[in-house]
């Protein structure tokens, strides 16, 4: 892919052979589809209800970069089902099982098989903050404006 870097990240199947790796869909897609490991085979979610759905998957992130877990657009749209505490944050020093917190707003009960896309992975490279403190901070056109100051 032209004019993008690439970086080595770590997966590991954590039951065996059945869970599916996250991969890229298409040639330019900027996140990894992740994928429903179920042992039970599926989870109805009604609405209203949410649930942590496991990936079967677990992965190692080099240091200076973090995970993004995201919800997939389609998903949203056709069903109103979407995930909580999104964008969800996968750090380098984590080496458990991706888990995806799915929750349904749609009115009708949702069904996550084994093996659906359920979200996406997106990978980037981290700045730490260096904080410095100031009695005052340079002004701004915008200034203290916000919660919809800038219009719809």
């Amino acid at each position: 892919m032209e004019g993008v870097g690439f970086v080595k990240v770590l997966v590991m199947r954590l039951r065996g052979d059945g869970a599916k790796l996250p991969r890229y869909m298409t040639p330019d897609s900027s996140g990894m589809d992740l994928f429903a490991s179920l042992e039970e085979g599926e989870i109805t979610l009604a609405p209203g209800q949410w649930c942590l759905i496991p990936t079967g998957v677990a992965i190692a992130l080099p240091k200076g970069y973090e995970a993004q877990v995201r919800p997939r657009s389609g998903l949203a749209l056709r069903y109103g089902v979407t995930l909580l505490n999104s964008p969800g944050t996968i750090d380098a020093d984590y080496r458990g099982e991706i888990g995806v917190i799915m929750i349904n707003f749609g009115d009708k009960p949702f069904v996550v098989r084994d093996g659906d896309r359920i979200a996406q992975l997106v990978i980037h490279q981290l700045y730490r903050a260096q904080l410095q403190e100031v009695s005052e901070l340079p002004p701004s056109p915008r200034g203290e404006g916000g919660f919809g100051h800038t219009g719809s």
